[in-house]
């Protein structure tokens, strides 16, 4: 067998039968178009109404069983109640023969019934037609072969479509859960992006400042601030090639040391306390992108003179409060991070992933305050700093 048969097949397996799949059964009706040419039915006229009757509506059963639009409707079970009357009909009058017109009738009915509907019928039709056919022939052999392959061919038919139909269920669930990846993976990457982003150009632009206000009195001072530049630079490099790969894992000790040079470039005095154990991996470099965020708003929209970054540990939860003297966010948009799923609403998305919380709004009178918690526990985190769900 060649590669491109096999291929045909497999692609034939997958779309599944289709309504001219069932046609060359009608073949099984050539006995009855037999007797009608030979004249072996009586009235041939009347036999030939019957025989165009029953290809008639077997055809339409089982094209509008194929139809979606069509199954919907009424028209496909009233074309099937049409086809069991014109069968009983046909298998009464004449017998023989013709009571194999049961097994194609219990065929169509398969393409369109599931479940109990289907097996009542097939029950009622196969013991219909072992009667008929026993009682034509006075065979019991004829009446449970006629009566069982009225049964059969029922049931294989709507066992065979509804593997098929599960199977395309299955594939279309399939592409929902690798669009869904997609969409989680850009929403990671945006997130990363812009926590990784906002941060470095804030700390580049208030440094820059810096430089400018450092130039024309303080030359070396100045210059370390390019030198700052220029370092923190190429780290944003580092972490945004970290962060397309998905294997970025950031440092609280990291992000609070940057915080720190962030805060006193912007003039703003930092002040930094740790209390308790040390953090796990997972839930440090999740506190570290509340840092950054936090940090950089502070930077970019509090106007302070001091800024406030508390970390304690418990032994079950650790705490982060950021709180500055500034004027507060200057609205809910600069608060949210400008768009959904951005700044701190993405925080509170990936804290919330983990079981944390983050709350955030004025300190009193004045000011601002930044908490988040979470629980101490690396396996609970570890889906979180995978990327934000």
């Amino acid at each position: 067998m060649s590669w491109g048969t096999r291929n045909d097949e497999r692609m034939v397996f997958r779309k599944g039968p289709t309504s001219a799949t069932f046609m060359p059964w009608l073949v099984m009706g050539v006995g009855a178009i037999s007797n009608t040419i030979n004249g072996k039915a009586g009235n041939p006229w009347v036999a030939g109404a019957g025989l165009l009757a029953f290809n008639s509506l077997y055809v339409g059963v089982v094209r509008t069983a194929f139809n979606p639009r069509a199954r919907e409707t009424w028209v496909p079970y009233g074309l099937l109640a049409a086809l069991a009357a014109v069968t009983y009909a046909l298998a009464i009058r004449y017998g023989g023969a013709w009571t194999l017109f049961f097994p194609l009738m219990t065929l169509a009915a398969g393409t369109l019934l599931r479940g109990r509907p289907l097996f009542v019928a097939l029950f009622i039709a196969s013991a219909s037609a072992g009667s008929l056919a026993g009682h034509g022939s006075g065979d019991p052999w004829d009446a449970s072969t006629i009566g069982y392959g009225t049964f059969i061919s029922g049931m294989v038919t709507s066992a065979v479509l509804g593997l098929f139909e599960a199977n395309r269920r299955l594939r279309a669930t399939e592409g929902e859960l690798a669009r869904t990846a997609v969409e989680k993976e850009r929403l990671r990457f945006s997130r990363d992006l812009h926590d990784l982003l906002g941060h470095t150009l804030s700390v580049v632009v208030v440094k820059a400042e810096a430089v400018r206000r450092l130039a024309p009195r303080d030359v070396d001072a100045a210059l370390a601030q390019a030198a700052d530049i220029e370092a923190v630079g190429r780290q944003a490099l580092t972490e945004i090639r970290e962060a397309v790969t998905g294997y970025r894992q950031g440092s609280l000790a990291t992000e609070l040391d940057r915080a720190r040079s962030a805060l006193e470039a912007g003039g703003i005095e930092p002040v930094v306390r740790q209390s308790g154990p040390p953090l796990s991996p997972q839930a440090g470099a999740l506190l570290g992108w509340v840092v950054r965020e936090g940090v950089t708003n502070a930077v970019r929209h509090s106007g302070a003179t001091r800024c406030e970054i508390e970390v304690r540990v418990d032994s079950d939860r650790a705490r982060l409060t950021i709180t500055d003297d500034g004027r507060g966010p200057v609205s809910s948009e600069a608060l949210a991070g400008g768009s959904g799923g951005t700044g701190l609403t993405g925080l509170a998305e990936r804290l919330a992933a983990a079981g944390g919380t983050l709350d955030a709004g004025p300190d009193g009178r004045r000011g601002f305050r930044l908490v988040a918690e979470l629980p101490e526990d690396a396996g609970v985190l570890a889906d979180a700093e995978e990327g934000p769900e």
